[in-house]
């Protein structure tokens, strides 16, 4: 995955900037940001972003600003933050005038050429933060979104995605962005001397469905779970019919939870569990979900007939099964009823609905007391 950027601004940004001189050169000047620390450390600790800190400071090391009375506090702002668990991957600083227009000097971009046309960066999913102007003519300049930290600033023609001096706002913004630019998706390529198989899952789909797995009442049964699921879901398999179903059903099981396991990643932010009661016609199905990174099924419908469309019956508790397995996933399926093609319908629609809930970003931690799942 390509690395995605924080390019932050410091003075109004982080800190507060000192209204006469907009130099924050000794200790009493110092004073950060509303709401920054606890939102830089939300930010540090949950996001996958790197953080760069660019600021120009005018005319540092001169008589006008000497040194001596920018380190300290300078220093002290970022021991504050270090010993919050913030830490900046990168500070970059320029000390030219605005009148010498160095290269360094932002909006211009050259203290920063090693994210430039580097194919390990992702810069279009990158962002400048900062009050000024000049901090969203270096997004532009920079190929990256920008936010802007002062709402009275009329900035038409380049890319601010968000105005605000609210740094709770901020972070809610980067969580959504860090998701989408994440993607939660899969593919799974699985060859044995049974069969082949090729699956593309994106759980944040819209129910866009290609099945072709040989067995059609199997393929129906799939589309279930892409449309009710609200998942993106292509199944493709060669699979040694000639002999029976039942390789080809675990095989797209086994893969099918591999890629379930594969877009849910370490699963930062996710409800884990879902659940639904599911009527069709006379029979009523009910499905439990916990993506707890263990895997375990209780399987409790009975069905009397051997076959149903051509599939046998006892190949859907063993598809669950080896799903449950690989997707490290625990699922709990009940069933009563007297079709056993309404049964079985039932089911995968319920499971799709438990699935489109559990797998829904409703916060930012890893749901677990653990830390881990």
């Amino acid at each position: 995955m390509k690395k995605r950027v924080l390019f932050i601004d410091r003075d109004g940004t982080l800190i507060v900037e000192p209204p006469v001189d907009y130099q924050v050169d000794s200790l009493e000047k110092l004073e950060m940001y509303p709401k920054v620390i606890r939102n830089m450390y939300q930010i540090a600790q949950e996001l996958d972003y790197e953080l760069v800190m660019v600021t120009n400071q005018d005319g540092l090391g001169t008589d006008s600003f000497p040194e001596d009375t920018f380190w300290p506090a300078h220093n002290k702002m970022l021991k504050t933050l270090e010993q919050e668990g913030i830490v900046f991957d990168e500070i970059l600083i320029d000390r030219t005038f605005e009148e010498e227009n160095a290269p360094t000097r932002k909006p211009r971009t050259g203290l920063m050429t090693k994210y430039i046309d580097n194919p390990a960066y992702d810069l279009a999913n990158s962002f400048v933060l900062g009050d000024r102007l000049s901090d969203m003519q270096l997004a532009q300049n920079l190929g990256c979104q920008g936010i802007l930290l002062q709402p009275t600033l009329a900035a038409h023609d380049l890319p601010v995605v968000l105005t605000t001096i609210d740094w709770d706002k901020i972070t809610v913004f980067l969580t959504e962005a860090n998701r989408a630019a994440q993607g939660r998706t899969a593919t799974v390529q699985r060859a044995t001397k049974e069969t082949d198989i090729a699956i593309a899952l994106n759980l944040d789909g819209s129910g866009k469905k290609a099945m072709d797995t040989g067995i059609g009442f199997f393929d129906h049964m799939l589309d279930q779970l892409a449309h009710h699921g609200k998942l993106d879901l292509s199944v493709k398999v060669k699979g040694d019919l000639h002999i029976d179903e039942h390789h080809t059903i675990e095989d797209v099981a086994i893969a099918l939870g591999e890629a379930f396991k594969i877009a849910l990643g370490n699963k930062k932010g996710i409800e884990r569990y879902g659940f639904f009661n599911l009527v069709m016609d006379e029979c009523l199905a009910q499905v439990a979900l916990d993506f707890s990174g263990r895997n375990w099924l209780v399987w409790q419908p009975m069905f009397k007939r051997e076959r149903v469309g051509g599939m046998p019956t006892e190949m859907f508790e063993h598809f669950f099964k080896s799903l449950s397995d690989h997707a490290q996933c625990n699922i709990h399926v009940r069933c009563e009823g007297n079709n056993e093609h309404h049964m079985i319908e039932a089911i995968f629609k319920a499971f799709a609905r438990a699935v489109k809930a559990a797998k829904q970003i409703t916060g930012v931690e890893i749901p677990s007391t653990k830390g881990v799942i």
